[in-house]
């Protein structure tokens, strides 16, 4: 990723979209992504709430920060980001298109408020609660988004707030658009709308702008995918955002650096590793706290937030003294031991599944220590653009210019012939938990390559002997 230049962040246009009259009744924050960002007296109802503020307390790169040190920045403030740029996208194009499109007051406010609320229901530590922990101490599924929808309801009942009920139920719609649900049918009504925010239909939303723009800047990364471009050539054609077809590579760059973070950032071997051992430390407290609990019960679930494992390392209970210790290793920098990794071929991605502690233990060869499956830890990584094994920018629709109304997208081959030709990778990492055991789990897991693919596919050498060793 090349350098990171700030100067296009702030454009007075942004504040432009603001009427001035909005700007007498709106209170202002300074953002350090997109400076000055006004908030209307309806979204302050929600923002001043104990349910909204709980995200200050939930960091947006939940772990990373015990890697990249200023990846300390939290879902409230991303929360405020996509709020705004959803709040500019849908005016834009009310200035652009607004008397073809029919966007009114009502519009811009639902869109504005799915912005602000569409991650209010996320569990702490990032992904890692919603992923590793809650599907194996609960039957049930159980989404965060689902959980911003009912969320969403607890905050109007309990804090008693005006609002249409019709303009509650599309939010919700909106915060559910990117997952598996499928929208009503009421819902095809202006079904654009439904891509600002959480995009399912092809995933450039501006949910990504923001995060992706955020994370680099907290990782001290250099990030070169322009937001704004987008923005300003964005145009609703056939009920569906359509881009310049100029603007094609600015529209991989978005899926290209998203990549790039879950490589470098959310995926890093270290915070993998450290990931891994709160989960254990949150499994083996749930019986006593009973941490999932707070799952079933929207108005008792915004107590919940990343200082449970403050809560957790504090505790004097005996019945927490595994987690304790735990989590004093991961503050000592005694982490599971990283033992070695590979890509899964290409013709094997189709059919994968997850490698298990038990597969590699399998894999073991008579003689020596006799591994466990609890002295074992595997993590499966899934990065891809966010369609699988798919290309992403086969659902993106393209346009020529502004005089033709045609729309169409645009193959790879006539783009480039540098862009990739997978657009998934599914990385298997080993951690061993304790140090000793690192060479005979390493050998067990070369042995499961051998067996599995007639190959070492991994990407080190075996180690003879591995010392601890910190960052």
């Amino acid at each position: 990723m090349g350098a990171y230049c700030n100067d296009n962040l702030h454009p007075s246009s942004m504040q432009a979209v603001v009427s001035s009259e909005d700007l007498r009744l709106s209170k202002h924050v300074h953002d350090n992504v997109h400076g000055n960002i006004y908030l209307d007296p309806l979204c302050l109802k929600f923002i001043d709430t104990q349910e909204f503020q709980r995200l200050r307390d939930l960091k947006q790169l939940g772990l990373a920060h015990l890697v990249y040190p200023g990846a300390v920045h939290s879902r409230f403030e991303h929360s405020l980001g996509v709020y705004w740029l959803a709040s500019e996208a849908v005016q834009k194009l009310k200035n652009y298109q607004g008397s073809e499109l029919g966007i009114d007051h009502f519009d811009i406010q639902t869109v504005k408020l799915a912005g602000l609320l569409h991650d209010v229901g996320h569990g702490p530590f990032s992904h890692l609660f919603e992923r590793e922990f809650l599907p194996r101490v609960l039957a049930d599924h159980w989404s965060h988004e689902e959980m911003s929808v009912k969320l969403v309801d607890c905050i109007v009942d309990e804090h008693h707030i005006e609002i249409d009920p019709e303009m509650i139920k599309k939010v919700k719609e909106m915060i559910l658009a990117s997952s598996n649900y499928s929208l009503p049918k009421g819902s095809r009504e202006k079904r654009f709308l439904y891509d600002i925010v959480a995009n399912g239909r092809n995933g450039i939303d501006v949910d990504k702008f923001d995060y992706i723009i955020r994370d680099c800047r907290a990782c001290g990364l250099g990030c070169n995918f322009q937001f704004q471009r987008l923005m300003e050539t964005m145009r609703v054609l056939g009920d569906e955002i359509c881009y310049r077809a100029k603007e094609y590579l600015t529209v991989h760059k978005l899926f290209a650096t998203r990549a790039d973070l879950h490589r470098t950032v959310y995926t890093h071997s270290k915070v993998k590793a450290i990931e891994l051992m709160v989960t254990d430390a949150l499994l083996k407290a749930n019986d006593y706290l009973e941490i999932s609990s707070y799952t079933q019960d929207p108005s008792e679930y915004w107590k919940l937030d990343d200082t449970i494992l403050k809560t957790i390392e504090t505790a004097p209970n005996q019945e927490l003294k595994e987690s304790r210790d735990l989590i004093l290793r991961i503050r000592s920098r005694n982490l599971y031991q990283f033992c070695n990794e590979y890509a899964v071929p290409k013709d094997r991605l189709e059919n994968f599944k997850d490698v298990t502690p038990q597969d590699i233990i399998c894999s073991q060869k008579n003689g020596g220590v006799i591994l466990k499956e609890e002295d074992v830890a595997v993590s499966n990584v899934r990065i891809d653009l966010t369609r699988g094994r798919h290309n992403p920018l086969e659902r993106i629709k393209f346009f020529k210019d502004y005089e033709s109304d045609d729309k169409f997208p645009i193959p790879d081959d006539r783009v480039s012939h540098l862009l990739p030709t997978s657009y998934q990778d599914m990385i298997v990492r080993v951690y061993s938990k304790k140090p000793e055991l690192v060479r005979a789990i390493s050998e067990a897991f070369e042995n499961f390559q051998l067996q599995t693919y007639g190959i070492k596919a991994q990407v080190h050498a075996t180690p003879e002997k591995k010392k601890q060793r910190h960052l």
